[in-house]
């Protein structure tokens, strides 16, 4: 019976030692150091710690603990053996699998620091020491949707591969030539001459300089994007024309782009003068959009106004080949200048007297006398006083009408219409275009006739001393802009312009 229970108690002690096993042997010594890592994803309590492939502990607990950026991270707890200790302090940890069954460990590399890690200390694993995705998150990216894009994919690849089993078999056939022409270009691209490694900086370059219109091209791939689904609308013929002379155009590149060269090394010289154009072109550009979007409407209503333009220029053409033309416009240039001078004499008559105006009144007033059948002509005869010398009824007059002293009954009775006044052509201003409306503004001169004996009471002289002003709707100057001459042509001098 002693026997019995003694069996018992090493088989429960047995059976305690086993389930403790997984958290370390009692009364065994060890080193315990924690780990924060991002992920500890399918790592268990119980994994084993292990350096150079020799198990050296175990983990012990795994607690979430909140990172400085406000993340969540995982904390571990190693239990390693006392003989592993001490642990230098640049030492990192590594979570590696341990079978394809998803079974993970711990990896201790231990580092070369002459400090060590204090028990219970606290290192920091990166996602760099984590393990890399498992067999089942590789499998798991093939879910139903990209299982039948897959299936999409190989059943369009393996139709075109199938649609081109002819050039297949000559790229097949071409290949060995391929091969022996390959070895000399692979010469000339690693001889020093061809300066790969530039060109291969140079791209470096560019691909720096397209980095930040990365926007951009990908813009321009979503329109390629439209552009290929507008062309694979069609039935695919001109796309197939399109590839078919590709080569053709290829050839003729290889053949121009040499002779670019030039042009180019030019254009590279001349960049950074076009610096500051290219600059100010960026605050123009606003004012150019504006005016290209007011020219486009402009220029969609172009065509018919070239068309009824393309008429006229052809009548144009016409009128310029025709013989009287050249006559018209000859006897057009003599007639201007017999007119222009006429006009600027007459004008200031009409635009500061006003006499057009005047005329037409007075002519009103003039047919005004109401008669049985309408209106008549308003006339008042005035006779020549026949008591005076050389007066106007005179047969064999001696003298001018009025000649010598005008006797006191002639005088009493006509007064100074006895004399003779013939004052042609009267001023309308003076020679600086201010108004000098001679005709209609005063009763007649008793005399103004120079050159003519005293004693006769005539007026003959064009001019009156002085301006007269303008008339009761005239205007006191020449309006600004119009040429004018105080004389006619031939008397007066050169026209003048007020206030051009």
């Amino acid at each position: 019976m002693f026997i019995g229970a003694v069996t018992t108690l090493v088989v429960i002690a047995a059976v305690l030692l086993a389930y403790s096993a997984n958290k370390g042997l009692p009364f065994i010594p060890t080193f315990e150091m924690k780990v924060d890592t991002p992920n500890a994803s399918r790592l268990v309590v119980g994994n084993e710690v292990r350096e150079g492939g020799f198990r050296i502990g175990q983990v012990a607990k795994i607690d979430p603990v909140r990172t400085d950026g406000g993340g969540t991270a995982a904390q571990l707890t190693l239990k390693l053996d006392k003989s592993a200790s001490p642990v230098p302090r640049d030492s990192t940890i590594r979570i590696r699998p341990r079978s394809a069954l998803g079974l993970k460990y711990v990896e201790l590399i231990r580092g070369k620091s002459d400090k060590e890690l204090a028990e219970g200390e606290v290192i920091t694993a990166d996602n760099s020491n984590v393990v890399p995705p498992e067999l089942d998150d590789f499998f798991a990216i093939f879910d139903d949707k990209t299982r039948q894009n897959v299936e999409r994919v190989l059943d369009y690849f393996g139709t075109a591969l199938a649609g081109r089993g002819r050039s297949l078999n000559q790229t097949l056939a071409a290949t060995p030539k391929l091969f022996g022409d390959l070895p000399p270009v692979m010469r000339n691209l690693a001889a020093p001459n061809t300066q790969l490694p530039r060109m291969i900086k140079e791209l470096e370059d560019a691909s720096r300089i397209a980095a930040p219109l990365s926007d951009t091209l990908a813009k321009g791939f979503t329109g390629m994007a439209d552009t290929f689904a507008a062309l694979s609308i069609d039935d695919g013929q001109p796309l197939r024309d399109t590839i078919e002379r590709s080569p053709g155009t290829l050839a003729e590149g290889i053949f121009s782009l040499p002779l670019t060269r030039p042009f180019l090394t030019r254009l590279a010289e001349i960049s950074p003068a076009l610096r500051a154009s290219a600059a100010e072109l960026r605050v123009s550009l606003p004012a150019v959009n504006r005016a290209l979007a007011a020219g486009i409407p402009v220029l969609k209503r172009t065509p018919p106004f070239n068309r009824k333009l393309e008429k006229t220029l052809a009548a144009l053409r016409d009128l310029a080949k025709s013989p009287t033309t050249d006559i018209t416009l000859r006897g057009l240039t003599i007639t201007t200048h017999t007119l222009n001078p006429t006009l600027q004499y007459i004008a200031p008559h009409q635009t500061v007297c006003d006499y057009f105006n005047y005329w037409w009144t007075n002519l009103a007033d003039h047919l005004a006398e109401e008669d049985a059948t309408g209106t008549s002509q308003r006339i008042q005869a005035k006779f020549a006083p026949l008591a005076q010398k050389n007066s106007m009824g005179s047969i064999g007059a001696a003298g001018p009408a009025n000649g010598g002293a005008v006797d006191p009954i002639t005088h009493a009775l006509m007064g100074d219409a006895a004399a003779y006044h013939g004052q042609d052509y009267p001023h309308a201003i003076d020679s600086s275009g201010n108004a000098d409306c001679e005709s209609g503004q005063r009763g007649y001169p008793t005399r103004l006739a120079q050159g003519f004996p005293e004693g006769l009471n005539i007026a003959t002289d064009s001019r009156t001393p002085g301006d007269q002003g303008p008339t009761y709707k005239g205007r006191a100057k020449v309006p600004k802009g119009e040429t004018f001459s105080a004389e006619p042509a031939g008397i007066s001098p050169p026209a003048v312009v007020v206030n051009p």
